[in-house]
């Protein structure tokens, strides 16, 4: 009876703690503690729904993804409001740092970026910067432009910080590169994690690309299967 009752009890133990893993494996981490930088997010931190860009601003495909956004702003709000979703861009300098041509304006594009950002203003410039891109370089010549590009110079990233506002602090950062360091993380951090530019994870659903061609609905083709892959 006893040896009996010393089993039961060795089982009731398994089961528990079996069951306590279980309970850990899923629980759900937050999005807290997932997301890289909240300035480059929009939407609700809690939101049911984890939506994460691999981005490049060098990138044509990137650009093309990221501007069909900016085209459609509002529309764009609305949808990741009703679907209760948190999205984050999480740029680096990934081309310069681990693809074969290496364009510089890659870093340059990434350094001023984030010298936007510890000024409050990462989606002002970060708007502005893909808009003058595609529509500058990219969307009438797509990969053609890619040389002309990348002469652009630490001026051109300046100049765009102007037209949001931004002053003498974020000219003397973006031209000692006083943000290099955190691009250069990300560009690792993605290298780990990402296939490709653009690279997509929203919830489960990954894909990496995006045709120049494509706009808005494809976009939301792609936001879609991450609604769908929970």
């Amino acid at each position: 009876m006893k040896k009996a009752l010393r089993v039961i009890g060795v089982v009731a133990v398994v089961v528990v703690i079996f069951a306590a893993i279980i309970a850990s494996m899923n629980q759900k981490v937050p999005n807290s503690e997932k997301v890289w930088d909240e300035a480059t997010t929009v939407g609700n931190m809690d939101a049911s729904n984890y939506f994460v860009i691999y981005s490049d601003i060098a990138c044509p495909y990137c650009v093309a993804f990221e501007n069909a956004i900016v085209e459609n702003e509002e529309e764009f709000l609305n949808y990741i409001k009703q679907n209760d979703i948190l999205l984050e861009v999480r740029l680096s300098d990934f081309l310069y740092e681990y693809g074969e041509s290496r364009p510089i304006e890659s870093r340059y594009g990434a350094v001023a970026t984030y010298c936007a950002k510890n000024e409050g203003k990462f989606w002002d410039y970060y708007n502005l910067a893909i808009s003058k891109v595609w529509e500058e370089y990219f969307e009438a010549s797509g990969k053609s432009a890619f040389s002309e590009f990348n002469r652009l110079g630490k001026d051109y990233w300046v100049e765009i910080g102007k037209s949001v506002g931004l002053g003498e602090s974020f000219e003397s950062c973006v031209r000692n590169d006083d943000t290099l360091d955190e691009v250069i993380a990300n560009a690792k951090k993605t290298s780990e994690r990402a296939s490709g530019m653009p690279y997509f994870k929203f919830n489960s659903y990954t894909s990496s690309g995006f045709d120049l061609s494509w706009g808005w609905d494809y976009v939301l083709m792609y936001f879609e299967s991450g609604l769908g892959s929970k």
